[in-house]
């Protein structure tokens, strides 16, 4: 059974422009992960400031081993394994050799805080 992954990110009422901008950049880094099994960004239309990543993998093996990348870290502005709540820094960009941001390429986050929710789909008998 698969599993969701919702990132809530506060992201201050003008950043969200840039936080989206943040995610198209890395727009399919994602897909080849095994066990993952999509992807959705979720903007508020109600005033609020907190935006949702969506994603679905297929067992919790899966989404640990992808968190625990150098992929993920990468994406995330960080050298090595992520460790952190996924998309607070929504793709820094540039890349030195090794893969990593440097100093001067790192990007500030655009969210002021993060919070994972996990997921399965409810059994509702059908």
């Amino acid at each position: 059974m698969s599993i969701v992954k919702i990132n809530a990110i506060t992201v201050p009422a003008d950043s969200g422009d840039e936080l989206a901008r943040r995610f198209a950049g890395r727009a399919g880094a994602v897909d080849g992960q095994p066990g993952f099994e999509g992807f959705e960004l979720l903007q508020p239309t109600d005033g609020r400031n907190v935006w949702l990543v969506v994603t679905r993998w297929a067992d919790e093996e899966s989404y640990e081993a992808w968190k625990n990348s150098a992929s993920f870290g990468h994406g995330h502005g960080r050298p090595g394994a992520g460790d952190a709540s996924e998309g607070a820094s929504a793709g820094a960009e540039g890349a030195v050799a090794d893969g990593a941001p440097s100093p001067e390429q790192r990007q500030r986050p655009v969210g002021v805080s993060a919070e994972l929710w996990s997921f399965e789909p409810a059994d509702l008998g059908r």
